[in-house]
C-alpha cells in the first residue's frame, strides 16, 4: 500500500477518542508504561482484525455487484452517524472510562488499545477495508505492515512528544486533551468525513 494510502487510513484509525485516550496516558503518573501497553494493545487487536478479513475475502470473493452493494450501505451508515453526531452535539458527554485514564494502569492501558482500535466501529471499517483490499488485489498480508505501523506511530505521538520536549509538551498536551474533550463531536464528524471519502474513491 502507498504511503499516499496508508496515511489517510491511520489518521482515520486515531482521529477520535484513540487519540484522545493516547494523550491522557501520556500525562498519566506511568505514562511510560501505559503508552507502551495501549500501543501495544492497538497493534495487536488491529493485527488480528486485518488478517482475519484478509483471509474471510481471499476464501470468498464476492462479485463485483455485491461489493457495490456492500459499499452504498458503508456509505448510508456513515451518512446516519454523521447525522446522529452533529443533532447530539450539544448533549454528548466523555465516556465514564475517560476519566480513569490519568490513574489507570499499564493492564488497564493494553485493555483500552485493544478494544477502541479493534473494536470502534470506525476501526473495524478501515481495518476491514485493508484486509479485503489487499485480498482483492491479489497482493501478500505483509503489506498491510505499513498501515499498522503508520497507525501505532500516530498512537505513539503523545508520548513521542513527552519523551523529547519534556515540560513544553506536558503544558501543551492538556491543553490538546481539553480542547479535544470540549470539541468531540467535530472530530467525529472529520473522521466521518474522511472514511466516507476513502469509501466513495
Amino acid at each position: 500500500m502507498s504511503l499516499l494510502t496508508v496515511v489517510p487510513l491511520a489518521v482515520v484509525m486515531v482521529a477520535g477518542p484513540q487519540l484522545l485516550s493516547a494523550i491522557f496516558l501520556a500525562t498519566s503518573e506511568q505514562w511510560r508504561r501505559n503508552s507502551a501497553a495501549y500501543v501495544g494493545g492497538a497493534a495487536l487487536s488491529i493485527g488480528l482484525v486485518v488478517t482475519l478479513a484478509y483471509f474471510l475475502a481471499t476464501g470468498s470473493r464476492s462479485a463485483g455487484a455485491s461489493n457495490t452493494t456492500l459499499t452504498w450501505v458503508v456509505v448510508a451508515t456513515l451518512l446516519v452517524a454523521a447525522v446522529n453526531v452533529y443533532r447530539t452535539r450539544e448533549t454528548a458527554e466523555p465516556p465514564a472510562w475517560m476519566g480513569k485514564l490519568t490513574g489507570g494502569n499499564p493492564r488497564f492501558a493494553f485493555r483500552l488499545g485493544f478494544l477502541l482500535l479493534g473494536f470502534f466501529p470506525t476501526d473495524i471499517l478501515t481495518s476491514v477495508a485493508v484486509g479485503t483490499s489487499l485480498s482483492s488485489e491479489g497482493a501478500p498480508l505483509l503489506d498491510a505492515t505499513g498501515f499498522l505501523l503508520v497507525t501505532l506511530l500516530f498512537l505513539s505521538t503523545p508520548s513521542l512528544a513527552v519523551l523529547s520536549l519534556g515540560e513544553r509538551a506536558e503544558r501543551f498536551l492538556p491543553r490538546a486533551r481539553d480542547w479535544m474533550t470540549d470539541n468531540a463531536w467535530v472530530v467525529n464528524e472529520a473522521v466521518i468525513g474522511i472514511f466516507l471519502a476513502l469509501t466513495l474513491t
